[in-house]
């Protein structure tokens, strides 16, 4: 026998797939060469899907949910990794085919290992977490196509959302003029304070767009898809960069090939989950530079792993704001 500890396990109930509160011997972890005592996770929309039953997120049965963890390596046969080390994990199959992040220990592989970069803490990196990772990646993309902040406003959707909220703090860091979208009423002061230069509501952009309309935007961050996405390639101006990494509002895109055609945007598919090392560690170097630790600290709560049941069921009824970090030993 190992020792007991806490997690959230998704298992087949009479109501459906669910994940609970449960408690698991450490013999039971996966065969993975690296264990990490698990410091934080957080609760992203995926996990909501996952602990709610409401996605088809787990693969198989029982599985630790929780697509992020930062935490101290304890034990390792990996050559590139020592006990002490502080290490952070975004995606990778956590919580669909591998154990994950909410639980107080984990057995994890090597390649899937990040370093935390030293100016960040762990409580900090899961506030950050798979959202602003994704964030950073989003930002890096729209830079990389060569549009700088004197090209013009940038526009984010979903933007009091954990990526939203935190591309938002890292557009404006960077000098961009950001106009953030959200459909909650009470959202405007707290996008200001985050950076935002001005906010806009969700259906200026969540209607039919014509196939081509007024050019608004230097680039987009969208973590929405559907109307909104085909509506910001529309307003997109000539040869735009649009960076697409969620479908909270649909999977469809009932847009034309008009704005790719005659105004050579650029629709930039943003993946965090199997990203490759080098764009990982990039991220979570920049994200170390840039983010402001105060504004960050607005922007997330810290939350005990019991909870997380009750907490996807606020996200995904759209009462959450900014991010929740989970201190998976409280």
């Amino acid at each position: 026998m190992g020792q007991t500890i806490n997690a959230i396990v998704a298992t087949e109930t009479a109501d459906g797939v669910r994940g609970e509160l449960q408690q698991l011997d450490t013999t039971e972890l996966p065969e993975n060469d690296v264990l990490v005592d698990v410091a934080y996770s957080t609760v992203n929309y995926k996990d909501a899907l996952a602990v709610s039953g409401k996605g088809k997120i787990c693969r198989s049965l029982p599985m630790v949910c929780g697509i992020d963890l930062a935490g101290t390596v304890t034990e390792s046969s990996a050559p590139a990794f020592a006990p002490g080390d502080q290490v952070l994990v975004n995606g990778w199959g956590l919580s669909e085919k591998h154990w994950g992040g909410y639980a107080q220990q984990q057995r994890l592989q090597p390649d899937w290992l990040v370093r935390v970069p030293g100016s960040l803490s762990l409580e900090q990196c899961m506030a950050i977490g798979t959202a602003g990772y994704t964030a950073m990646l989003c930002v890096h993309a729209i830079q990389d196509h060569g549009i700088g902040a004197d090209a013009g406003p940038v526009v984010v959707t979903g933007a009091t959302g954990g990526v939203g909220s935190i591309a938002v703090m890292l557009l404006s860091r960077l000098g961009y003029e950001v106009s953030a979208v959200s459909g909650k009423a009470d959202a405007a002061d707290f996008l200001t304070q985050l950076g935002a230069a001005e906010v806009l509501p969700r259906d200026e952009l969540d209607r039919k767009a014509r196939p081509l309309e007024s050019e608004r935007w230097a680039a987009a961050v969208d973590s929405v898809g559907s109307q909104t996405l085909a509506t910001l390639l529309a307003q997109t101006a000539y040869g735009g960069c649009v960076a697409a990494c969620g479908l909270a509002g649909g999977i469809d895109l009932p847009g034309t090939v008009m704005p790719f055609i005659l105004r050579g945007v650029t629709l930039a598919g943003i993946d965090s989950v199997m990203a490759p090392a080098d764009k990982r560690q990039r991220a979570w170097d920049a994200l170390a530079e840039l983010i402001d630790k105060d504004k960050l600290r607005e922007v997330y709560t810290v939350e005990p792993l019991a909870r997380v049941p009750e907490l996807a069921g606020e996200l995904l009824a759209g009462r959450v704001k900014g991010r929740i970090v989970i201190d998976v030993n409280a």
